[in-house]
């Protein structure tokens, strides 16, 4: 069995595998095209792979003209019984048997019944003695009843005996089985459940081999609602068609075998029903109510037919509902194209919605026409002013299309609204479809324009390629202000994603000064946009601020609907970044439900993004994992989205699922070549690696932050999230032992500190100096840092940034045997951790307090030097046991540089001079450690090091011992 063949299936299978351990049968139950014949042989594949001693397999898989054959399920499951099985049994059941099996006579005296069940049940316990015996029932809904009788009776009596039952029958939805008799008592029944879109889409790619539209595969996915074959059916019929017959109409076109396998019983009702049925496939919403309006005399009673078939049902509120998607799709395919159309032209006089009367006006007159398309485009402009982006698209699309061929200016302007429809929707092929089919066909420069800034909203974030297309846009639009404006701002928007922060000012400012001169309000509230972006980005909050306040005056302010919604998102980014995290929220908040409702998908994208980092800075840690759902239900893959649920991990998720989701927002941004989203996807990154607490982790988080620190001077990027950064760059390398490198970052953050430099990013950089003078031996001093950084971020709304300090705060002090203040702070930080739900911090704060309780255990005092930082008792460990220093740095992942520093501090604190000495000092410690055991006490240690290694002065003279104790 193909592994393909089991999208979505597996943990089914592997439940099945496991009840079929401890269970004597497995039957599989659902509908039609499920996948139940599928599980079976799989199972059955899988008992043979696992049991190679398995004795015999009795298979038979009936169809449905099969039923009513007395006994054909036995000749087919007794096939491969040899006749000499048969010539063991008593003379009467095995007379019975054969005739069974038509291999010999009926017997004459009217006893076969209960001989056949007899001589069934000797001949499986002939074969279970022999070996393992499988069952396999593929079907049991046919499986003719004398079949079923005899193995009723023989499942029965099978107890104790090594005889596994694999079945599967056919219900519908909700159904149980009916053939459960035919397999042993206790028999686990597994329904099969429909595959979930994603399931879908993966298996249709998989086994059709191209690929489809997204548009077709939505519609696919609604159609087949879960049913593989039904996916796969219309996934092969969509595929054969050209792409010019893939635009779909009312209901996805059924291919006729499929039609064939569902409406054998349909087609047998009266015509009355069958249009009834036609007309309600036909409509968006079917009600008796609507179906009356259309003119149909009695439709109560022709869908109580339908009921009878299982087609259709009719609720208390006469609201019709087909059973399965699929059979409204077939029952709309399998009728006439002319009987479409009356059914269509019927409806469009009876809904009175604008919207779905347009629809289906269109599908009534398939064919160009002026008023059809003026009725259909003003009924895409309502639904746009509605929200509903999607049936707008539609709608302007099918305009288009009824667009007389001598009116090329009006299909063009039908084709670009489709477009931009589609773009707000979210639908980025059928957007660049229309769009570049104005291109193709236009030969006005506006038009074309249009249809460029369509396809550059179309990139997304990756705009790194785009300048060719901004540049072919400029020459359609040179001396036309109102058509240059627009396309410089997308030459800001692209060098502002693309790290060239001089560019993109330069061409902000143009787009201003051009959309003020063509009266464009709307480009040049965008641009005012971006330039405070820019200036922001580029630690310019002055300017930033100036534009922002332009922008809102011309939005009309606050309340100006949605040409202002950028601007309240933008000035909630600012406060953010200027520690104002309460009215950050307050606004991003307050904006989304609208926003949600009729704002584009890449709008609400990046409001979803702005509030997850609002939430994760205010310490709402569950809710930010929440939000980055939601943008992850937005844009799956994308890099925005990426970033949040990766940001969103480091807060309350885990370190090791925040670095997954980091890499991934790593590689999209990459390949989308937007340096502004792999900013912040690589701090992310760098941020779990300090949530391991580990040489590695330390290690890739430094790789990761170098990179931000030099992507960020390429850019000339001053805003304050860079220098948070810089302070975890400086941590990370205080970890890994090279302090004089987190010196020289901590000064060069300093250098570009300001009067008005947010608090948080002091606290961060006092942070990050404290840990350094910790780890230079000077833990007193860090202390203090620390402390400072604590009361500073005492006065501001972040939880998080004051629990990463406590933390470290509270590690200096256990390390310097200051236990009671360490005890203090570690509580604090568990608590606040636990209570926002900051669930990687709370777990680095238990283990900073169980270590501390482990010294307090082994009976340790205050007394005592500093203990080696985890880098240093690492080094100081494998060096001892043998190491060169090139091994040790490929082993931890740092430098043969670092190695060396932290190798000549650890000689220091443990008072040795030689690799030698530091080996003695190391086997000392295991005995010490022994001793401790021996004696009762337990050697608790920091993970990873085995040692710890403490200075200890002697009164007789100054030397240097070593202590395994915390």
């Amino acid at each position: 069995m193909r592994a393909r063949s089991l999208t979505g299936r597996r943990e089914l299978l592997d439940a099945a595998r496991a009840e079929l351990k401890a269970r004597p049968g497995v039957l599989f139950h659902g509908p039609l095209g499920i996948g139940k014949s599928m599980l079976v042989a799989s199972l059955t594949a899988s008992l043979a792979a696992h049991a190679p001693s398995v004795g015999t397999v009795l298979h038979c898989a009936p169809a449905e003209e099969d039923a009513g054959l007395p006994f054909g399920g036995l000749v087919d499951l007794f096939a491969r019984v040899p006749e000499s099985r048969l010539e063991t049994l008593a003379p009467e059941p095995r007379v019975a048997l054969r005739a069974a099996l038509l291999r010999g006579p009926e017997p004459a005296d009217g006893r076969s019944r209960l001989a056949v069940r007899v001589a069934v049940l000797d001949v499986l316990r002939a074969l279970a003695a022999t070996g393992p015996v499988a069952l396999v029932l593929d079907g049991l809904q046919w499986l003719d009843e004398p079949t079923a009788e005899v193995l009723a009776f023989a499942v029965r009596r099978l107890g104790g005996l090594d005889i596994r039952v694999v079945a599967a029958e056919r219900v519908a939805d909700g159904e149980q089985p009916g053939r459960l008799r035919c397999c042993p008592p206790g028999t686990t029944e597994l329904p099969v459940p429909p595959l979930t879109d994603d399931e879908v889409a993966d298996l249709v790619r998989a086994r059709i081999g191209a690929d489809l539209p997204p548009g077709v595969l939505r519609a696919i996915q609604d159609t087949a609602a879960g049913n593989p074959l039904y996916a796969l059916e219309l996934g092969r019929a969509m595929a054969l068609r050209s792409p010019e017959r893939r635009g779909l109409g009312p209901a996805l076109p059924v291919p006729r075998r499929l039609r064939a396998l569902l409406l054998d019983e349909v087609r047998t009702l009266p015509e009355t029903a069958q249009r009834t049925l036609l007309l309600a496939s036909a409509a968006a919403r079917p009600d008796l109510t609507l179906l009356r309006a259309a003119g149909l005399p009695g439709p109560a009673t022709d869908l109580a037919e339908a009921e009878r078939l299982g087609v259709a049902t009719t609720d208390a509120g006469g609201a019709v509902r087909f059973r399965h998607p699929l059979l409204r799709a077939a029952v709309y395919a399998d009728a006439p194209e002319n009987d479409r159309r009356q059914a269509h032209a019927l409806l469009a006089r009876a809904v009175t919605e604008p919207v779905e009367r347009a629809r289906h006006l269109a599908h009534a007159r398939p064919h160009e026409d002026e008023d059809t398309a003026r009725t259909l485009m003003s009924a895409a402009e309502s639904a746009r002013r509605d929200g509903a982006l999607g049936a707008a698209c539609e709608l302007a699309g099918l305009a288009a299309r009824r667009t007389p061929g001598d009116r090329p200016a009006d299909r063009a302007d039908r084709l670009l609204a489709a477009a931009e429809y589609a773009c707000d929707a979210g639908q980025r092929e059928e957007a660049a479809e229309a769009a570049e089919a104005v291109l193709a066909e236009s030969d006005s420069a506006r038009r074309r324009v249009r249809a460029r800034l369509v396809l550059l909203r179309n990139a997304g974030q990756a705009l790194e390629g785009a300048h060719a297309l901004i540049q072919e846009g400029l020459r359609d639009a040179v001396g036309d202000p109102g058509a240059e404006a627009p396309l410089h701002h997308w030459a800001a928007v692209r060098g502002l994603l693309c790290g060239e922060l001089e560019e993109a000012t330069r061409q902000a400012r143009h787009a201003v000064r051009q959309a003020a001169v063509a009266g464009d309000t709307e480009t040049r509230i965008g641009a005012l946009a971006t330039l405070a972006r820019v200036r922001s980005l580029a630690g310019d909050p002055v300017a930033a601020e100036a534009a922002l306040v332009e922008a809102l005056a011309l939005a009309g302010g606050a309340d100006g609907g949605p040409q202002s919604w950028r601007l309240i998102r933008m000035r909630a980014i600012l406060a953010l970044d200027s520690d104002m995290v309460t009215e950050a929220e307050e606004q991003v908040v307050q904006l989304l439900p609208v926003m949600e409702e009729l704002a584009s998908v890449e709008e609400v994208m990046a409001t979803l993004v702005a509030l997850a980092r609002i939430q994760v800075r205010a310490g709402h840690c569950r809710e930010a994992l929440h939000t980055a759902a939601r943008c992850s239900r937005a844009m799956t893959q994308a890099a925005p989205a990426l970033y949040a649920a990766a940001l969103a991990a480091t807060a309350g998720g885990t370190a090791a699922e925040a670095r997954r989701l980091a890499e991934q927002a790593v590689r999209a941004s990459e390949a989308d070549g937007d340096r502004l989203f792999l900013l912040r996807a690589l701090a992310v990154l760098g941020q779990a690696g300090l949530l391991a607490g580990d040489p590695r982790g330390a290690a890739s988080a430094v790789e990761a932050l170098q990179r931000v620190r030099e992507l960020g001077t390429a850019m000339c990027a001053a805003d304050p999230p860079l220098l948070h950064w810089y302070g975890d760059l400086a941590e990370a390398l205080v970890l890994l032992g090279e302090t004089e490198e987190a010196g020289a970052v901590v000064r060069e953050a300093h250098a570009r500190v300001g009067d008005d430099t947010p608090g948080s990013v002091l606290a961060a950089l006092e942070r990050a100096e404290g840990l350094r003078e910790a780890g230079t031996g000077r833990a007193k001093e860090g202390a203090a840092r620390l402390r400072a950084a604590v009361n500073r971020l005492r006065q501001l709304p972040l939880p998080v940034e004051l629990v990463r300090t406590l933390i470290a705060l509270g590690a200096v002090e256990r390390r310097s045997r200051r236990r009671s203040a360490a005890r203090t702070v570690l509580a604090e930080a568990l608590e606040t951790a636990t209570r926002i739900g900051a669930a990687p911090l709370a777990a680095r704060a238990r283990e900073e307090l169980s270590r501390l309780d482990a010294g307090d255990r082994s009976g340790e005092t205050g007394a005592g030097g500093p203990e080696l930082t985890p880098t240093e008792a690492r080094v100081a460990e494998l060096v001892g046991g043998g190491a060169t220093n090139r091994e040790v740095a490929a082993k931890l992942f740092i430098s043969v540089k670092t190695v060396e520093g932290t190798l000549s501090r650890v000689y220091r604190k443990v008072g040795v001079r030689s690799r030698t000495a530091l080996a003695h000092a190391m086997a000392a410690a295991v005995l010490a450690s022994g001793a401790a055991v021996d004696s009762g006490d337990d050697c608790l240690v920091d993970p990873p090091e085995r040692a710890v290694l403490v200075s200890r002065p002697s009164r007789a003279q100054p030397r240097r011992t070593l202590d395994t104790r915390r």
